[in-house]
């Protein structure tokens, strides 16, 4: 009998993040304000100002979000005024965040730019109920594909 490792779980929930299609796009011209759910991949290229809470989330270099993120998966390209929990962050050579980041495995690329507190914990963080996700969509501005 085979027990599955912290490890194992870290590579399995990032084959699953890579392996996803991105269901959602918010687009460069595009601006939102206020809050933001979603389930499944989401990349923004345009600007989210408020708190965005969801699954797997991609920031691209032209991406500015101001606002506390709550995901399973985080891959910072672009701007981020605010914090970050996810079980996975990845802050690439582009990135610039200012805030708090708290997770369970942290990836800095090299010239990755990084100010505030960082928490990296061993073990998993719970962040998203699929009943509470789905309870608060109705209340919430959501994005689906």
């Amino acid at each position: 009998m085979t027990l599955f490792t912290k490890k194992d779980s870290f590579e399995q929930e990032t084959q699953k993040a890579e392996k996803e299609a991105i269901s959602s796009i918010i687009d460069t011209k595009m601006m939102i304000k206020g809050e933001l759910s979603f389930e499944g991949k989401t990349r923004i290229d345009g600007t989210v100002e408020g708190n965005i809470k969801g699954e797997h989330l991609i920031l691209s270099e032209s991406g500015k979000i101001i606002g506390d993120i709550q995901v399973t998966s985080f891959v910072c390209h672009g701007a981020l005024e605010g914090n970050v929990q996810a079980n996975l962050v990845t802050a690439c050579k582009s990135c610039q965040i200012h805030g708090r980041i708290e997770g369970s495995s942290l990836t800095v690329e090299p010239g990755a730019g990084l100010s505030g507190e960082i928490k990296v914990s061993s073990r998993e963080l719970h962040l998203v109920d699929k009943e509470d996700n789905s309870a608060t969509n109705s209340s919430k501005q959501t994005t689906n594909g």
